[in-house]
């Protein structure tokens, strides 16, 4: 697994993430692209992180002022890719080797293609941010 520096703004993020949902991120990435801030934490405080209703990620949006998602981290590439695509239905996850890069293709369900694709390609676009930061994987393709 990569070492991963986190920058103070990061950290920053992370500590107001902290006391807005009284959950701990494990990471916090921030896509100037999709003016986003992405927090992974542990899937079993995915609820409690989010809040009713949203309330926890409305509160943060309206603090700093960028969309907010939340992503279960996973150690395992196949339950990671799941929890990055939800809720569209992952069939399969296959990771290819060519030359010294890697590629994910993740097959889903053909009606949720384009849940798992998203507005502009963002949830393609999140899920590379997170799978080359933790698994060196180079592109992700659809299918």
């Amino acid at each position: 697994m990569p070492e991963i520096k986190l920058t103070s703004e990061e950290l920053r993020y992370m500590s107001l993430f902290q006391d807005v949902t009284r959950v701990t991120a494990r990471d916090c990435i921030v896509d100037e692209e999709n003016n986003r801030i992405i927090f992974l934490v542990n899937p079993e405080n995915m609820g409690t992180a989010i809040g009713k209703n949203g309330s926890n990620v409305k509160r943060l949006e309206k603090l700093i002022g960028k969309s907010i998602e939340i992503v279960g981290y996973s150690d395992n590439l196949e339950d990671l890719v799941r929890n990055l695509m939800a809720p569209a239905k992952v069939r399969s996850v296959k990771v290819v080797q060519s030359n010294s890069k890697k590629t994910v293709y993740i097959n889903v369900d053909p009606q949720d293609k384009g849940l798992a694709i998203g507005k502009n390609g963002r949830n393609v676009t999140r899920a590379k941010l997170i799978l080359k930061r933790y698994m060196d994987i180079d592109s992700v393709i659809i299918t």
